[in-house]
């Protein structure tokens, strides 16, 4: 019998060795090397899911505290959301007299361009705006917007105009006898010295400031409506003008230590109470005599 040729069976064994390959031993270069880029590979997927979980974190925080710090800007979360609703407002009740680009209307009325959020705010909320009808002096009215209305009016004018903004913080810090001074230098020819108003010239009058809170004070210093010049901050700083704020509200709520104060309107009531109880004694004394003659 003739023996198997080596080459006919070495095929089958090298096939098999190449599909089962051996683990090197432990502890040979072989093994080493082969830890090792298990070791690498291993820090790369750590690397990998610890980006993806900064990436989570990073976006469920940006969702959760975005919105809240938005809201304070505007109650839709957006403050171009409170620009768009002030334009369509705008469009509504305001262009036609002030012109598409706030430019004004001649005859209509003036442009806003500059006047800024303050102006907006004393206009709107005391209700001279939007105007009824063409007169001497808006009068003062209740608003028809509502308080989300008019921020969203003054975020359209202030972006698309800007001008003076309204402050923030305590308006009445301001220095109570310094306020009283300036209030007398500067308002009380017009507002009368216990800030009750008084009449101007062509059918105009300076309003009374019995209701004014403390915003609309300010923003009417920063805007000059009507007669009214403009106090800037140049002409009255900042504390001046809280300094006459609290002039004004703490003399409203003062009472008059010598009785009444018959309005606080000046010699006009004094006058009109001597005329009809000084005037109606003598006349009913006369008149007492006549009898008894």
């Amino acid at each position: 019998m003739s023996t198997p040729n080596a080459s006919s069976v070495a095929p089958p064994e090298g096939g098999r060795r190449g599909l089962f390959r051996r683990r090197p031993a432990a502890g040979t270069p072989a093994a080493a090397a082969r830890d090792r880029r298990r070791s690498k590979q291993h820090r790369r997927l750590a690397n990998v899911a610890g980006l993806m979980a900064a990436l989570v974190l990073t976006g469920v925080g940006y969702s959760a505290l975005a919105p809240g710090a938005s809201a304070a800007d505007d109650s839709t979360g957006n403050p171009s959301n409170a620009v768009e609703a002030g334009r369509e407002l705008y469009t509504r009740s305001c262009i036609t007299c002030h012109g598409d680009n706030l430019q004004g209307v001649e005859g209509r009325g003036p442009s806003l361009i500059g006047v800024g959020e303050a102006a907006v705010y004393f206009q709107v909320h005391t209700g001279r705006m939007p105007l009824v009808r063409q007169e001497a002096q808006a009068p003062e009215r209740p608003p028809i917007f509502s308080e989300e209305e008019i921020e969203q009016l003054m975020a359209y004018i202030q972006e698309n105009g800007g001008g003076p903004t309204l402050p923030s913080g305590d308006l009445r810090a301001g220095d109570l006898a310094e306020g009283g001074e300036l209030f007398r230098l500067n308002c009380a020819q017009c507002h009368n010295f216990a800030g009750k108003g008084g009449a101007l010239s062509s059918g105009k009058r300076a309003p009374s400031l019995e209701e004014a809170n403390d915003m609309v004070i300010y923003s009417a210093m920063l805007s000059g409506p009507e007669n009214m010049p403009v106090f800037g901050d140049n002409q009255l700083t900042p504390e001046e003008k809280r300094s006459i704020i609290n002039y004004v509200q703490t003399l409203k709520a003062q009472h008059d230590p010598g009785g009444a104060s018959i309005g606080r309107v000046g010699p006009v009531a004094e006058g009109l109470v001597i005329w009809v109880v000084g005037i109606g004694a003598l006349l009913f004394g006369i008149f007492w005599m006549g009898t008894k003659a």
